[in-house]
């Protein structure tokens, strides 16, 4: 915790075990924020939350809500994933299934494959380059 209070998180730059490593021991974060979209996938989530937990921290899912709810509801040391409106808004414009953040929270359907988007190609092509 920061001398005013605030936790520290680092986003984009923890896109590697190797930094998350070094970013944890050098004390730089409270809670290791990690983006499935940019740290090398779902295994590489896993990994940068396993280490963190290691060292009694927890994670934050970076934007895209879709994509990391599912994986953060895997994790016990999830903290919270970062809800931005543009992110979801083209999320529910394009996808079937996109969650609602009903009371404040994403629950993924377990029952749903993978993800649980169906993209909806008819009004994706609208946007279609080529």
């Amino acid at each position: 915790m920061s001398a005013f209070g605030l936790s520290r998180s680092l986003s984009k730059s923890s896109s590697s075990g190797k930094l998350q490593t070094r970013l944890i021991a050098a004390g730089a974060v409270d809670c290791l924020q990690l983006d499935v979209t940019r740290c090398g996938g779902v295994t590489e989530f896993l990994r940068g939350s396993a280490l963190a937990a290691a060292h009694n921290l927890q994670v934050s899912g970076h934007c895209a809500p879709n994509l990391h709810a599912h994986v953060g509801a895997a994790v016990p040391n999830l903290r919270h994933v970062e809800y931005f409106h543009d992110h979801q808004r083209i999320e529910r414009l394009l996808f079937d299934g996109a969650l609602d953040p009903d009371g404040g929270a994403l629950t993924p359907d377990p029952g749903q494959p993978g993800l649980g988007l169906s993209l909806r190609e008819h009004d994706a092509d609208h946007y279609r380059v080529g």
